[in-house]
């Protein structure tokens, strides 16, 4: 063991290797027997491709660059493509980021557009494909901008013929809704065809705060018709809505015939057993891969080793329920329905007295109206728990359900971290899938007994996973988790939990400096960043993150703070943040930061915080408002909250701080207060700050007003601006050039040397 100071350990995870991985696969769906997904591309300038998996598992890149597979609905996006088979070949329509146009490829044939070109505001956009080949047309969300603004902007639900007729001429696109409401998801079809249900949710509201299902009837002519609110409301967040299939006599033989596919999850998990005790018994026996990782990391590599040699990376989470008690009751055991057991939509109202009817087929989908994102059917919970069964729907399209054709549910569920689970809707009987994955992220895909989804672990990055719910076995099919280094560098992570201001519970990651061969000095504490995440309405998952890696490898340890408002507690712990923005998220950090610092985990005079977007602001707030941290990365943040909210940004976010902060026209002095361009003469410690120059959600001018109010003062800073560079990098240069400045930063601050760093240069 080399003993060497902190910061100067030498690491083979460079800045290139973490551009490298930098992305995730997305949007995951069946064509056919074959699954699709969207996939980065950081070295071919950021772009995403489609990638089609093939029933012998090769995978093809069905677009080459330049094209772009990625739609700007609302900024952040949404599911960008949609594909049938055919005869000779698949059936494909996407979003083009370029010129947000809908193209369609037929097999044989180079992409065609479908819809025109608008040079009005932010032009045409569209979101969610479905594809309707009766009719000939593709429903999406549509996104209009009707003026210069970034709130001049109407939304609904069109079909766009598939016959090209509508690519020069917007009078072909067909309008299915109006625009009453702001902003609405894209419309899911009940299996019959009979019914639409969408989402839909208006200013002030983000849909985290209040949502409503509208459900309407597809007509013969294939227009909307009866469109009503049957779920939801102002203060009640709907994530996700769907279908069920369900037989009309007998609600219960759906599942009675195929109840097999529990029985199934579970043998597998008790087969299995054996890999779960050599898990247990190096692990203190620890609960799953999750608990692992809370066990400061110590067992991690040799479990996920003992998984992987099962060569499928399965094993059964050890809360799973073991007892003939807990297996589903036969359709004879089964209480016959009762009165309180809705049979069909025939038979549910809303609570505002609007019926469904959709005699054939059942509503599902997840509200919090208990205080958690739970599962519910035609109004009735599934299998009602304090955990979250949703979550933030910063995107169109994100799934965290997905109903079986057997009547199951397949659903991606947790608290803090999430899991892969297959729901009996009879019983609320929940078996999650066996595996080492501690994040599932919120897309799904079904087809007969198959699942399909993407997770990672801390062990790995994400990949496309497949469950098989007859079975209960998962293993990798796509996008693959490949070592670029001796797994042995990656990061241990802990899971803790800090005490806030008040005692309130602070929940974090805590991801120690950790090399094979390197060790500090007795006497050294470590240097610490502080880590929080964007959104704010959002969280930290617990995976493998080679950013993190760069740091700890090099002798720098990372806490990523999950503060009060990020989701994955429920919604009391999301409203922490309510009207409190740049107080709780700044107090949360900062607590964490000192407890580290209090238990000798981490160098009182060197910790740092770090955070993109709203993190970014976070980092600049806490620079203004507390003397906790010697130094800050700031990344393409929010730092002008009077601009912010006078149009500085898009139109999904617009109305966004009157919930965080209050409406300005009632609390205009708190605006004023909270922001760091009004107090930029209060930093006194060095900083560096990066931004996208095409960011529209945190646009430059910011940086610029935050920037000029340092004139004059000797403050060392860095502003590196990035062409071609959005809200989020996804550049792999971009990516190089900022760990490396980052780390820079540290260096000259905290006193290390990283062999091989550029020097960033400061202003003053």
């Amino acid at each position: 063991m080399q003993i060497l100071p902190y910061g100067s350990w030498p690491s083979p995870i460079d800045a290139r290797l973490a551009a490298a991985h930098d992305g995730r696969p997305e949007y995951v769906g069946f064509v056919g027997d074959e699954v699709w997904w969207t996939a980065p591309r950081p070295t071919e300038e950021g772009r995403r491709t489609l990638v089609r998996r093939h029933p012998d598992g090769t995978e093809e890149s069905l677009l080459p660059a330049p094209w772009n597979v990625r739609s700007r609905v609302h900024e952040y996006g949404g599911h960008p493509w949609a594909a049938v088979p055919l005869r000779d070949g698949p059936l494909l329509v996407f979003v083009h980021h370029t010129d947000q146009r809908l193209y369609v490829r037929r097999p044989g044939d180079q992409p065609r557009p479908l819809t025109p070109r608008s040079a009005l505001g932010g032009g045409l956009r569209w979101a969610e494909p479905l594809l309707l080949l009766d009719r000939g047309e593709v429903w999406c969300v549509l996104e209009e901008f009707t003026g210069p603004a970034p709130t001049d902007v109407r939304r609904l639900l069109a079909a766009v013929p598939l016959d090209g007729s509508a690519a020069d001429d917007r009078g072909a696109v067909r309008e299915l809704t109006d625009d009453r409401h702001r902003f609405l998801t894209g419309p899911r079809l009940s299996p019959d065809g009979r019914h639409a249900a969408w989402l839909v949710w208006d200013h002030p509201r983000m849909p985290w705060d209040g949502t409503e299902v509208i459900v309407a009837e597809v007509t013969p002519d294939g227009t909307l018709a009866g469109a009503r609110v049957v779920a939801g409301g102002p203060e009640e967040s709907i994530a996700q809505v769907d279908w069920q299939r369900s037989t009309a006599d007998d609600p219960w033989s759906a599942v009675d015939g195929d109840r097999s596919a529990v029985d199934g999850v579970r043998s597998t998990a008790d087969g299995d057993r054996s890999a779960v005790d050599g898990v247990r018994s190096t692990a203190d026996g620890m609960r799953s891969a999750v608990d692992d990782v809370r066990s400061a990391g110590s067992g991690m590599h040799s479990a996920v080793d003992d998984l992987r040699s099962t060569g499928d990376r399965t094993q059964s989470p050890a809360d799973r329920p073991q007892s003939t008690a807990d297996r589903p009751q036969s359709a004879a055991d089964r209480p016959p329905p009762t009165a309180d057991r809705p049979q069909s939509t025939a038979d549910l109202t809303h609570p505002s007295g609007d019926p469904i009817r959709s005699p054939g087929d059942r509503l599902l989908y997840v509200s919090d109206r208990t205080g958690w994102w739970n599962l519910y059917r035609d109004h009735a919970p599934l299998c009602p728990r304090e955990e979250e069964f949703g979550g933030a729907l910063w995107k169109l399209g994100l799934r965290w359900f997905a109903p079986l054709d057997n009547g199951l549910v397949a659903v991606v569920h947790g608290r803090g971290t999430t899991a892969l689970g297959v729901l009996d809707p009879e019983t609320g009987e929940l078996v999650d899938a066996a595996g080492p994955w501690t994040e599932f992220a919120s897309t799904l895909a079904v087809r007969g007994d198959r699942v399909v989804a993407v997770a990672a672990s801390p062990r790995t990055g994400y990949e496309v996973v497949e469950l098989d719910a007859r079975t209960g076995r998962a293993h990798v099919i796509g996008g693959a988790h490949e070592d670029g280094v001796d797994p042995v560098y990656y990061p241990e992570p802990q899971i803790r939990t800090f005490a806030g201001p008040d005692g309130r519970e602070v929940h974090a990651h805590v991801y120690p400096p950790h090399h094979p061969a390197c060790a500090a000095p007795g006497h050294e504490l470590p240097p610490y960043v502080v880590w929080a995440h964007g959104g704010p309405t959002d969280r930290a998952p617990l995976v493998l993150d080679l950013e993190i890696a760069y740091f700890t490898s090099r002798g720098i340890g990372v806490a990523e703070v999950d503060y009060g408002g990020s989701t994955g507690y429920g919604r009391e712990y999301r409203e922490r943040l309510r009207e409190q923005w740049g107080v709780v998220d700044v107090e949360d950090c900062a607590a964490v930061a000192r407890a580290l610092a209090d238990e000798g985990t981490a160098d009182r005079a060197r910790l740092a915080i770090r955070g993109g977007s709203a993190g970014g602001w976070t980092a600049a707030v806490s620079l203004t408002g507390t003397e906790v941290y010697a130094c800050a990365t700031i990344r393409y943040p929010v730092l002008d909250l009077v601009g912010w909210a006078a149009g500085g940004t898009h139109d999904l976010e617009s109305r966004y701080p009157e919930s965080l902060v209050g409406p300005l026209a009632e609390v205009p002095a708190r605006y004023a207060e909270r922001s760091p361009v009004e107090h930029a003469e209060r930093i006194t410690v060095p900083f560096l700050l990066l931004q996208g120059l095409e960011d529209v959600i945190c646009p430059p001018e910011q940086c610029e007003r935050f920037l000029a109010r340092l004139a004059g003062r000797r403050v060392p800073y860095a502003h590196l601006a990035f062409e071609g560079e959005g809200h989020g990098f996804r550049r792999a240069e971009t990516t190089v050039r900022a760990l490396e400045a980052e780390l820079s930063l540290y260096a000259q601050v905290f006193g290390l040397r990283p062999p091989g760093i550029p020097t960033l240069e400061f202003t003053q």
